[in-house]
């Protein structure tokens, strides 16, 4: 269910988002089902590949894609009884992710375009900067769990613990920050423009057409849900099947569907109402999601 759920469910989202973002700026926008149009149109379109361009352009979408969708499928959505063993772990999720990033920035310099390649080095530098403060808010709900496989950590419910729930607060503060960086949303970016001297994400892709386009999109579209499953399962894990009770797995199902909902409120609310961050002013909010998970670790181990 999840590798289809993540697939079919994260263009609604990204659809959401627009929307929010068009009623709150006091525009009518396109439908929530617009980016599935916009799929399903490229996905007809021809493709223009560069002769310069090696087997990196045009195998890293379907590496790309294929992340998403195995990273999806291995972190809690609805459920945490399924117990995933094989790549459940944070540190498999983490890295996993880093391989559709590692490729996205190989086929960014692959044509050699110059909009390639400073957004490959900007998206490099974001996530280089980004990692540790990742690595450390996901450490920091293993602690208190005492384990690292997510599906435990989110069928813990340890949010409701006084003792947990400062670093909790703390490691999401983190969690968000970086989660605004590595889907590529404000300040760190703006989604939704092709302006040379801002684009990083776009930059990269600005060379692919067609159907290699529509997988990008849509692997970004993924990655922003897989994220999002994230903030709503891991460090607020209310509401999430226990059992494989049909009746817990359907309350799973939609009070996961109502906390990305929220979600998406929250990243409409947030672009609408700041401009995007000079990209020298980058590293010191990254530092900043850093600094917030290393005092949550602190509080979990008092000295």
């Amino acid at each position: 269910m999840q590798f289809i759920m993540v697939p079919a469910v994260a263009p609604l989202c990204a659809g959401i988002i627009k929307k929010l973002k068009a009623r709150l700026q006091g525009r009518e926008g396109a439908g929530i089902f617009q980016p599935y149009k916009d799929i399903k149109k490229l996905l007809y379109k021809d493709e223009v590949i560069s002769r310069d361009a090696s087997w990196v352009f045009r195998y890293a979408p379907y590496i790309i894609f294929a992340v998403t969708v195995v990273a999806g499928a291995s972190i809690p959505l609805f459920a945490s009884f399924l117990k995933n063993t094989l790549t459940g772990d944070l540190l498999v999720i983490i890295y996993t992710l880093s391989i559709g990033t590692f490729f996205l920035a190989l086929a960014g310099m692959d044509t050699g375009s110059a909009f390639g390649g400073f957004g490959a080095s900007r998206e490099m530098t974001v996530s280089a900067l980004a990692e540790g403060g990742l690595i450390f808010s996901l450490l920091t709900v293993a602690l208190v769990s005492g384990t690292t496989n997510l599906f435990a950590v989110s069928g813990t419910g340890m949010f409701t613990l006084g003792r947990s729930f400062l670093p909790r607060i703390l490691a999401f503060g983190g969690f968000f920050i970086v989660l605004l960086a590595e889907t590529g949303r404000f300040p760190f970016d703006n989604p939704a423009t092709h302006l040379e001297l801002t684009m990083i994400h776009e930059a990269m892709i600005l060379e692919y057409s067609g159907k290699r386009l529509a997988l990008m999109e849509w692997a970004s579209a993924n990655k922003l849900f897989i994220f999002a499953a994230m903030v709503a399962n891991l460090f607020f894990p209310w509401g999430i099947a226990q059992s494989p009770d049909a009746i817990a797995v359907i309350l799973g199902i939609t009070t996961f569907g109502i906390k990305i909902f929220l979600f998406c409120i929250v990243i409409a609310a947030l672009e609408s109402s700041m401009a995007k961050f000079r990209f020298f002013r980058l590293p010191d909010l990254l530092i900043l999601s850093f600094i917030l998970n290393a005092i949550a670790i602190g509080l979990v181990f008092p000295l």
